[in-house]
């Protein structure tokens, strides 16, 4: 449950490649795009079509239509709604474009949004980058390719979609209360180059109107600083139980006793206070833009 970890049809979504591969270890996404392959084979079958041919109606070649009745390859929505129509599905496999969503995204990142769906109240701070709440998608993706090893194009694209689509969190209505706390060197370096982080400084300001988020800066000139062991990230819900995590409490894992949890929002709350307050923040990136 970490800020990068790399989850909702409402992410921004543009590819090249017409599908994704399928993550063999995620067993509920191989049943799900199991089950989509072989209804459109039978319907493709049914209405006696080869694969070349239904692949020239839907602008995939006939390896890729293996590939999806396979089960070897996610399809995407656009893809479902055009087979629904030229296989004469009647909403069958139109149905199947929300499983399919979800299965686009990382098992890890699926699991973290569920968490962060039900989340009433977030505390993060993140020591190492712009938590991923808050990266633009630009951003994301040059992070994502800066990993080494590096991840190939394909996995680059899921897990940049999978980043953005959990900042669907933005939109909730009610929308829960969310603190963060960034680093001034995260702000400070150009890292994918420079306008993508003046898109980025622009976007923190954007988030940091909203109502329901508070967003604070930790200068680098600090002689005193809490957050010096690591990130502290704590979710509480709306029956009163709560979640943290950090890398000095449980080796990282995920923590709900109350002892350990009162040890992350006492951290927590320590580095808000040295840090710069909300407004102070906010005219702090205004000037950092100014610098880019």
């Amino acid at each position: 449950m970490t800020a990068d970890e790399t989850p909702d049809e409402t992410a921004a979504e543009t590819v090249e490649e017409p599908g994704w591969e399928v993550d063999p270890e995620d067993d509920w996404g191989v049943a799900v795009i199991t089950t989509v392959g072989r209804q459109l084979k039978l319907r493709r079958e049914a209405m006696g079509l080869r694969a070349c041919e239904f692949g020239a109606q839907v602008g995939y070649s006939e390896d890729m239509i293996y590939k999806i009745e396979g089960g070897r390859r996610i399809p995407r929505p656009d893809f479902l709604d055009q087979a629904d129509l030229i296989l004469r599905a009647d909403g069958l496999l139109k149905a199947m474009k929300a499983d399919v969503a979800k299965v686009r995204y990382p098992k890890k990142v699926r699991d973290l949004a569920k968490l962060e769906s039900r989340v009433v109240e977030m505390h993060l701070y993140d020591p190492l980058s712009i938590h991923g709440l808050l990266q633009t998608p630009d951003y994301a993706r040059g992070l994502l390719r800066m990993r080494r090893p590096a991840y190939s194009k394909d996995e680059v694209e899921r897990y940049m979609a999978g980043r953005v689509s959990r900042q669907a969190i933005f939109e909730r209505d009610p929308a829960p209360e969310l603190s963060f706390v960034l680093e001034e060197w995260t702000l400070r370096r150009p890292l994918g180059g420079r306008a993508l982080l003046r898109a980025q400084l622009e976007h923190l300001l954007t988030i940091a109107e909203l109502p329901s988020v508070e967003l604070q800066i930790m200068r680098m000139d600090r002689e005193e600083h809490a957050g010096v062991d690591g990130g502290i990230e704590v979710l509480k819900f709306a029956d009163a139980s709560a979640m943290g995590r950090s890398p000095v409490v449980s080796n990282g894992r995920p923590v709900t006793e109350p002892r350990q949890l009162r040890i992350l929002e006492l951290r927590y709350g320590i580095i808000r206070a040295q840090a710069l307050t909300p407004r102070e923040s906010m005219a702090f990136i205004e000037r950092l833009l100014g610098e880019a």
